[in-house]
C-alpha cells in the first residue's frame, strides 16, 4: 500500500509508526515533524471482537475527520490536523499520543447506563459530563479518574501529565463538544456524546487535539430520536452482520459525511456598521473592524454626524435596514455622543456606543453615552475590541461558526492563564 500511495500522490511515505483497528500512521521523510494518517475500510466494535470490511469506509471516515478538524481549527482550537491529502488520508503533526480517551456526554445512554444503574436513558447532563478511559484493550479500556492520570506520571514527548495538563484536556474536551454540538444542531441533529484523544507535538511540545473524529467517535440522533441514529452504534447493535445490514451502516456513514460538510457553511451572515462622527476617529474604528474580522464578521465604516446632519445619519441607517441583513450598529463619537442615542431611538437593530475617550475631557464626555433618555437601549463599551466581541456574541446566537470562535477564544484565554500560573509556580519552586 505504501508504494501505491506514494505513486498516486507523489508523497514519499516513510516508516509505519503504528497501526490500529481503523487507521495506519506513517512518517513523512520530506515533511519533518509530520505524519500521514491513512484510514482503513475496516469497521469494528467491542475492541475488535466484531470486525468487518466495509468498502468505502476509509474515504467516508477521512472526509468526516477532515471537515471536523477544519471547523475546529478555524474556530481556534489547537489540533494536530494540517490538511487533507487524499480521499483516504490526511497529514497531521507528529504527536506522541496520550493513552486516554476523553468522553463528553450530553445525554445518558450506552455504557454509562450499565455503569450507573438507576439512571434512565435520556437523562440530560447540564453541564455535559466528562469521563476518562485508559486505552487498554485487554482490560476493556477501564475508566480512570483525574487523580489516576496525574499519579500515573505519564510523560509524552517530554511533557509530564500533571494537574495543569489534565485540567487543560478536560476544559478542551468540554469546549470541543459544545462547538460540535452547536454545529450539529444546525442540521437538526443531536450530538449525544463524543470521544476524543490528545497528543503532544514532538516538534512544539504543545498539547493538541489529535487522532481522528469520525463517525466512530460519537453518537448522532437526528431530531433527538434514538431510533434514527446515524453513528456506529447501528453496527454495534447488529445481531447478525449481513451484506444488507452493512449497506445500511454504510448509508448512515454517507449521510454523516454529506452533512458534516454543511457544518463548515455559515448561517445568514450578519455585519457590523460603524458610524463615526469624524475621520479623526478612524484609528479607533479600524480596531473595531480588525476585531470583527477575527470573528469572520464583515464590518463597514461610515462617517456621519447626528448633530450636524441628522437627516443623513437616518438615511444611512435606513439603507442598512432596507436590505434585511442582520446588522449591529456601532456609534463612535467623542465629546457629545449624539450618534448612539439617535440611532437607538430610530432603529430596532442593536446599537453599541464605543466613544473614543481622551485623557482631558473623557471623564465628562462619557456621560453622553451612559445617560440615555428613557426608551433607548444602546449599550456602551469603551474598548473597540470588546465592542466587536459583543457584536460577535449577538451574531453567535444564530451563527454557529461565530459562536465557535467565541467559545474557542474563551478556552484559549483560560489555557494561557493556566499555563502562566504553572510557569510561575515552577519558577518560585
Amino acid at each position: 500500500m505504501e508504494s501505491a500511495v506514494a505513486v498516486a500522490t507523489g508523497l514519499k511515505i516513510g516508516t509505519k509508526l503504528s497501526e490500529g483497528k481503523t487507521k495506519e500512521v506513517y512518517l513523512l521523510p520530506d515533511f519533518p515533524g509530520h505524519v500521514l494518517m491513512q484510514s482503513k475500510d475496516q469497521i469494528t466494535a467491542g475492541n475488535a471482537a466484531k470486525k468487518d470490511q466495509m468498502e468505502g469506509k476509509a474515504a467516508l471516515s477521512n472526509k468526516t475527520t477532515c471537515c471536523v478538524f477544519r471547523l475546529l481549527h478555524e474556530a481556534g482550537i489547537k489540533t494536530a490536523f494540517v490538511r487533507k491529502h487524499t480521499d483516504t488520508a490526511f497529514i497531521a503533526e507528529h504527536c506522541e499520543m496520550i493513552p486516554i480517551e476523553w468522553v463528553c456526554r450530553r445525554i445518558a445512554t450506552g455504557s454509562f447506563l450499565k455503569r450507573n444503574p438507576g439512571v434512565k436513558e435520556g437523562y440530560r447532563f447540564s453541564p455535559p459530563k466528562i469521563e476518562m478511559f485508559y486505552k487498554d484493550d485487554t482490560n476493556n479500556d477501564p475508566q480512570w479518574s483525574e487523580e489516576q492520570i496525574i499519579e500515573s506520571e505519564m510523560n509524552c514527548a517530554g511533557l509530564k501529565m500533571g494537574s495543569c495538563e489534565v485540567d487543560i484536556m478536560s476544559r478542551s474536551t468540554l469546549a470541543i463538544f459544545e462547538i460540535l454540538e452547536k454545529a450539529w444542531a444546525t442540521q437538526n441533529c443531536t450530538l449525544v456524546d463524543m470521544k476524543i484523544e490528545f497528543g503532544v507535538s514532538v516538534s512544539t511540545k504543545e498539547l493538541v487535539l489529535a487522532d481522528v473524529i469520525d463517525n466512530d467517535s460519537w453518537r448522532l440522533w437526528p431530531s433527538g430520536d434514538r431510533s434514527q441514529q446515524k453513528d456506529k452504534q447501528v453496527y454495534r447493535d447488529l445481531k447478525e452482520v449481513t451484506p444488507e445490514a452493512l449497506q445500511v451502516v454504510k448509508r448512515n456513514f454517507e449521510w454523516v459525511a454529506e452533512r458534516v460538510e454543511l457544518l463548515l457553511e455559515p448561517m445568514e451572515s450578519g455585519r457590523v456598521v460603524v458610524l463615526m462622527g469624524s475621520t479623526s476617529d478612524l484609528a479607533h474604528c479600524e480596531k473595531i473592524k480588525k476585531s470583527c474580522a477575527s470573528y469572520g464578521i464583515p464590518c463597514e465604516l461610515r462617517v456621519t454626524s447626528a448633530h450636524k446632519g441628522p437627516d443623513e445619519t437616518l438615511r444611512i441607517k435606513a439603507k442598512y435596514e432596507g436590505d434585511g441583513k442582520p446588522t449591529v450598529f456601532v456609534a463612535v463619537a467623542g465629546r457629545s455622543n449624539g450618534l448612539g442615542p439617535v440611532l437607538s431611538g430610530n432603529t430596532a437593530y442593536p446599537v453599541i456606543n464605543c466613544p473614543p475617550l481622551t485623557s482631558d475631557w473623557g471623564s465628562q464626555d462619557v456621560w453622553s453615552s451612559l445617560r440615555m433618555p428613557s426608551g433607548l437601549g444602546c449599550s456602551t463599551i469603551l474598548s473597540p475590541e470588546a465592542a466587536a466581541q459583543f457584536a460577535a456574541q449577538i451574531f453567535g446566537i444564530t451563527d454557529h461558526l461565530v459562536w465557535a470562535k467565541l467559545r474557542s477564544s474563551m478556552l484559549n484565554t483560560w489555557i494561557s492563564l493556566k499555563q502562566a500560573d504553572k510557569k510561575l509556580q515552577e519558577c518560585c519552586l
